[in-house]
């Protein structure tokens, strides 16, 4: 027998949303589905994505928890509409599940910020360049594996291409456009194409210097998707066993501020073009 598919990150988010609401209303799972007429076993299920939960049982929680925010009542509701399969699930059975819940996350996205102090963010990273970072993972993968999630984060850089592309913004390390993976051509070509898609009107590319000294959150990697209302993003942060998402509100409120003091930090867009291309010259 097939084993149940695990939950879409999509489905996950909206049971730890409604979860949140209980929660905020001062309401046991008992309590809760006393007042909704359920059983605290089948509420339980809906908070932890085993079971999916229909819209207008959405707008009946809501009330239930005493929710007073219109546009996140309707954000929620909106995540019980879609069916359809995305791109990623042709991966489910290849690559791990938070990875392809990563692609469903920035699919929904309204804009993508990245921050990153090693190397090239995922989204703007080049063939070469991205298989030789996975060529460097530990444990060591397999020439299919690495084949498998180079095509993977090609399919991811689609949302930067799209009729509607969505709005992104990097900050990125001068350390970072050194390291040489896979040689000064490679390096070389990833520089190359970072000047390119920064010429995107949806893509900016700021860039740290050495010349700035320490700054916020030096050595750290972060990755933020805002949803269509503040309580609905993400952050994620590259971990060794895999991606983790960050969705408490304390937590989204430090990533926020973080990734605005690093682009105080950062130069302007065009002294960060400048930079490239001098660093792209000098290689």
């Amino acid at each position: 027998m097939a084993g149940r598919a695990a939950p879409t990150a999509r489905r996950t988010r909206l049971g730890t949303e409604l979860r949140k609401l209980r929660e905020r209303a001062g309401m046991t799972t008992t309590q809760a589905a006393s007042l909704l007429g359920t059983s605290s076993g089948q509420l339980s299920n809906i908070e932890v994505a085993r079971f999916g939960v229909s819209a207008d049982r959405v707008r009946v929680m809501a009330r239930t928890y005493s929710c007073t925010d219109p546009a996140l009542v309707e954000a929620l509701v909106e995540m019980t509409g879609e069916r359809r399969r995305g791109w990623w699930a042709e991966y489910r059975e290849i690559l791990p599940p938070r990875l392809l819940g990563l692609a469903e996350i920035e699919h929904h996205g309204t804009h993508l910020h990245a921050a990153h102090s090693m190397h090239v963010p995922g989204l703007l990273q080049t063939v070469d360049y991205a298989r030789e970072i996975f060529r460097q993972a530990v444990p060591e993968m397999s020439p299919p594996e690495i084949e498998h999630r180079l095509s993977f984060r090609i399919k991811r850089q689609a949302v930067l291409y799209q009729t509607d592309p969505i709005p992104y913004r990097a900050v990125i390390h001068e350390a970072a456009l050194l390291m040489r993976f896979g040689g000064p051509d490679v390096t070389r070509a990833q520089l190359q194409h970072l000047l390119k898609v920064n010429d995107h009107d949806h893509v900016t590319v700021r860039v740290i210097p050495f010349d700035a000294g320490s700054y916020p959150g030096s050595g750290q990697s972060v990755y933020f998707v805002r949803g269509s209302v503040p309580a609905l993003d993400t952050a994620q942060l590259d971990q060794s066993h895999g991606p983790v998402f960050i969705d408490s509100e304390a937590q989204l409120a430090q990533y926020r501020l973080l990734l605005d003091r690093l682009e105080a930090t950062a130069l302007s867009p065009v002294e960060s073009r400048n930079l490239i291309h001098s660093l792209t010259q000098n290689l």
